[in-house]
């Protein structure tokens, strides 16, 4: 399973792909992007299972990456980890298209509990 990781802090993605493996997500094929449009591209020419998206973010933020994918067809299961995690943030996000929004600063049970449903 291919998953695709989205954030402008290359930090930040290597903090995802490390509490992904804490959380013993051990055999996903991990891909990065930058920022949403990169990550829109890699959408089309990667095809990933699922993307883990930032909301803020330059050139494209995460939502708009999600509403520009939902728009073109693509149902690639969409999630945030972001900081943003307001009730209205959540409530926007699951309005867009989004399976959920995992808050930083997160832990590997808080990985387990958002994926789990998504991929088993």
């Amino acid at each position: 399973m291919k998953v695709l990781i989205v954030d402008d802090s290359r930090v930040m993605r290597q903090i995802v792909t490390r509490t992904l493996r804490q959380a013993g997500y051990t055999e996903l094929a991990l891909i990065e992007a930058s920022n949403g449009l990169e990550a829109y591209d890699m959408v089309q020419s990667q095809s990933p299972d699922l993307v883990l998206s930032d909301w803020n973010m330059p050139e494209m933020n995460g939502f708009d990456l999600l509403k520009s994918l939902r728009g073109r067809g693509h149902a690639v299961p969409f999630g945030f980890i972001t900081s943003e995690s307001t009730t209205e943030m959540r409530a926007k996000a699951e309005s867009a298209g989004a399976l959920f929004l995992v808050a930083k600063p997160f832990t590997p049970e808080s990985f387990k509990d958002a994926l789990t449903p998504v991929l088993g």
